[in-house]
């Protein structure tokens, strides 16, 4: 139904606007009696073999939704029943911010693949923090934080530590955002000196806490072989509790659309293989020493099983999402169980 009918409506006009559009109807049917309840009986699986024990989380499934879909929490909870184990929320950043200029959005269908350059708009940390209030701990949340676009990268880990600090009784993990191609400079923070200051300094802010939580670095999927092996090096020094491979790419190679040469982050079927590579190169360069998420190009339960088997521990949709549907969460979750 998702593919054959609403897809193809929605696809008809801009996906910003559609975007904002689906989440308000999706808020509107929540609100009718039951409605939550036949959404989770046709996609929620429930099935101890599911669960994942992951950096000291208990995941009722593999498979969680990406950062960027749901920006400002404010619609965790109803995106929780389309059967995902857990949303990532974010990017947020201290300050509330609109963004690049629109247009920033853009379906490349005939590749299935989005490029989007948004620039991390988003209300605040302060807006976020009153939405996550609600949760009481039903929805295993990830924060994914990131820094202003007007903060200099020599100041950026101020604006990281805000967003740690605010967001710390409400999320279950951490994601330091440094890979983003959409704010100028932000992936220089992926240098291994700064990356490494930035990390140490949240992970000994995470230790005065009574009961620390698990950060998680997210990376590009453009990075070599060398910078890769440089990321393991940064995750055993700074003792983080693992990797989220792999961001958007900067690569637009064998791109078939007319919106091709759009500037920003490109996800989708192109990704797919490369951020498998990523993935698998991590696992067996680190001998398995960290938990890794894998997400990119995640269009099928193939693609899945496929990021599970090069050593990912959990997996997370975007676009996989906006072109397959919510169907797309329950055939992943129930090719795990036939490959149990």
């Amino acid at each position: 139904m998702y593919r054959s009918l609403v897809r193809p409506a929605l696809f008809r006009f801009d996906p910003e606007k559609v975007h904002y559009f689906t989440f308000l109807w999706i808020k509107k049917l929540s609100n009718i009696p039951g409605f939550l309840s036949l959404v989770g009986k046709r996609y929620v699986i429930h099935d101890k073999r599911l669960e994942r024990n992951v950096f000291g989380l208990t995941f009722p499934n593999p498979v969680g939704l990406a950062a960027g879909f749901d920006k400002d929490a404010k619609l965790y909870k109803e995106l929780s029943d389309f059967g995902f184990g857990f949303i990532e929320i974010g990017t947020i950043t201290p300050k509330a911010q609109e963004g690049n200029p629109k247009k920033r959005l853009f379906r490349l269908k005939r590749d299935q693949a989005i490029i989007n350059r948004m620039g991390f708009n988003n209300e605040g940390m302060e807006a976020a923090v009153a939405r996550l209030k609600k949760n009481k701990g039903k929805v295993l949340i990830g924060g994914n934080i990131g820094k202003n676009k007007t903060t200099p990268n020599s100041e950026a880990t101020q604006d990281y530590l805000l967003c740690f600090e605010a967001l710390f009784d409400h999320v279950d993990y951490f994601v330091v955002n440094v890979s983003s191609p959409n704010t100028p400079g932000l992936r220089e923070l992926q240098d291994k000196e700064p990356l490494t200051k930035l990390l140490k300094t949240l992970m000994k802010e995470n230790s005065t806490k009574s009961t620390p939580k698990p950060i998680l670095l997210k990376i590009a999927p453009d990075l070599s072989n060398e910078q890769l092996l440089d990321i393991i090096d940064i995750v055993n020094d700074a003792e983080i509790h693992g990797v989220i491979a792999t961001n958007t790419t900067i690569s637009r190679e064998n791109l078939t659309d007319k919106h091709k040469t759009e500037t920003g982050g490109l996800s989708g079927k192109p990704l797919t293989n490369r951020a498998t590579e990523v993935i698998k190169f991590l696992a067996e360069k680190s001998n398995h020493a960290f938990p890794i998420i894998g997400v990119g190009g995640i269009m099928s339960a193939q693609d899945a099983l496929d990021k599970l088997d090069a050593g990912a521990s959990l997996v997370q949709l975007y676009t996989g999402f906006i072109y397959e549907g919510p169907k797309l969460v329950r055939d992943i979750n129930k090719a795990i169980l036939a490959n149990y």
